[in-house]
């Protein structure tokens, strides 16, 4: 018998088995997860997170680059039983991202029969925290043994160490960590430039940790970002220098010893970008603020944000904008233009938080 008749008597513990995680990148532990669902599922919905962001250190490829790398490492068969989809984080509303998953679900999730699909979570047996399962109580768990020695961020490191270590690992040690697909694709992408503005950041990295390497603890950062609204626009800035050059970010800066925090803010649409709106219509406009402390959402390190959400009146003429020189250029943005993936690091997820963006866009 082939090995496709013997699928097709096959009978399934699940209809269903889900598997989320970030993929940057796939690599033998996650196969291997993916691997066991295949024999105890009949269908298996991977659900590939941080989609629809920018490039960065943490985030270096896009979905479609990621949905093939994983495809690559299975056969025609198997890939029949796969459905890949793009997830998008909600870092500040775990109700939103529970939503989104299990929509996605509903919608991928064929039955077999008139009846309900059985439908599981799987993950490695450390992967998955209890806190992260107790969001999915509808669904059995599946844990299958972690895969020592592989971890995506080391990974990671290795490949954004310098151009000369990069050869040697791929040449070498990466098909202990990587399928063989993945090792041709991330052969590819660190010859193009993505690559090598990643590794520019990956430099300034350093340097910043350099700089701090003395410090008796490891230094918290606190920053201000303005959430300026106005007539359906949102004030943004376009990064001239890396990190995140050519992304549209927030206003905003570091605070100075001896100011608040909304003075800082004030100060940063002051200053630098010479917004033509009164400090106290500014101030007579504020409708909420936040702080934004999720450990991984900016590339210094630990940097606390406390933005502000500002709702001017709507008005035919948008206030006028002018940028110190030499400055980041500053813009409104129509709402309806807003896309993650050219926002700097959590930026969309913060204006997210004030207006109520929808988080799911494969469905848009």
């Amino acid at each position: 018998m082939n090995s496709d008749a013997a699928r097709s008597v096959t009978s399934y513990d699940f209809d269903c088995l889900v598997f989320i995680g970030r993929f940057q990148p796939p690599h033998l532990g996650h196969l291997a997860i993916i691997r066991e669902a295949l024999k105890q599922a009949r269908q298996v919905i991977v659900m590939v997170g941080s989609s629809w962001q920018a490039r960065s250190l943490r985030n270096p490829w896009h979905f479609d680059e990621r949905q093939a790398m994983i495809r690559s490492g299975f056969d025609d068969a198997d890939n029949q039983r796969l459905e890949i989809t793009p997830l998008l984080d909600a870092l500040y509303n775990d109700d939103v991202w529970v939503r989104d998953v299990q929509r996605k679900v509903r919608d991928l999730a064929a039955p077999a029969n008139a009846r309900l699909p059985r439908i599981g979570l799987i993950g490695a047996s450390r992967g998955q925290s209890s806190y992260y399962l107790s969001l999915f109580p509808q669904w059995e768990s599946v844990s299958v043994p972690l895969v020592e020695g592989i971890s995506a961020s080391q990974i990671r490191e290795r490949l954004f160490r310098s151009p000369g270590s990069t050869d040697d690992y791929l040449s070498t040690g990466a098909y202990h960590d990587l399928p063989p697909g993945v090792v041709e694709s991330v052969g590819k992408f660190c010859k193009g430039e993505a690559y090598h503005r990643l590794l520019e950041e990956q430099q300034l990295l350093d340097q910043y940790r350099q700089a701090w390497s003395q410090a008796p603890y490891p230094p918290i950062f606190v920053t201000v970002n303005a959430v300026v609204v106005q007539s359906g626009h949102v004030l943004l800035v376009k990064r001239t220098a890396a990190p995140g050059k050519g992304l549209f970010a927030l206003p905003g800066g570091f605070i100075n010893p001896h100011e608040r925090l909304l003075d800082a803010c004030l100060r940063e649409l002051r200053e630098r970008l010479r917004l033509k709106v009164p400090e106290p219509v500014l101030k007579g406009s504020l409708r909420g603020q936040r702080l934004f402390d999720e450990p991984h959402r900016s590339w210094r390190g630990r940097t606390l944000a406390e933005a502000f959400y500002f709702a001017l009146r709507p008005d035919q003429q948008l206030p006028r904008l002018k940028p110190v020189k030499g400055g980041d250029h500053a813009r409104w943005v129509a709402l309806a233009d807003l896309e993650p993936e050219s926002l700097f690091e959590d930026h969309f997820f913060i204006i997210q938080n004030f207006l109520g963006l929808p988080a799911d866009f494969g469905s848009l």
